[in-house]
């Protein structure tokens, strides 16, 4: 079955908006906490227990994948700010951002050439990456210490 791009940016906004929804619903609890207080509270309760600390590690790698392709994909297809999705994905849900990063690539294909490259990356996104890889694996050893 084909199916357009149209439509498949249709269902990429359902999926973010219904990401929004699910994870700032949950969210909501925290904002009274200020920006500082949001973070410390939130991050302190995904260390709660093995089952929370899991699914935690499981998807900051998740996002850490997504966005080693996210960046070679925009740098490849000639997007602009492929960063833009990452710290949205940090500050607001990477759930809510992959999609949006998802409809503009959709919207950016036609008008490229599909190349058999990789991609490239520029210096800032290999440190940048390297800065999330060492930030998630000091995760994992929080996680493991509690």
């Amino acid at each position: 079955m084909t199916i357009t791009r149209k439509t498949l940016c249709f269902v990429y906004a359902a999926i973010g908006l219904l990401a929004l929804v699910g994870t700032w619903g949950n969210n909501l609890q925290y904002l009274g906490l200020g920006f500082i207080g949001f973070n410390v509270r939130f991050w302190e309760d995904t260390l709660a227990n093995p089952a929370s600390r899991s699914i935690t590690v499981d998807l900051l790698f998740l996002a850490l994948a997504a966005t080693v392709w996210m960046l070679l994909e925009a740098r490849r297809l000639g997007m602009r700010v492929p960063w833009l999705y990452v710290v949205g994905s940090l500050l607001i849900a990477a759930s809510v951002m992959y999609p949006l990063f998802l409809i503009n690539r959709e919207r950016a294909l036609p008008k490229m050439e599909v190349s058999p490259s990789g991609g490239s990356l520029r210096v800032y996104d290999v440190i940048g990456l390297i800065f999330l890889g060492i930030a998630f694996t000091a995760y994992i050893v929080v996680t493991l210490t509690k």
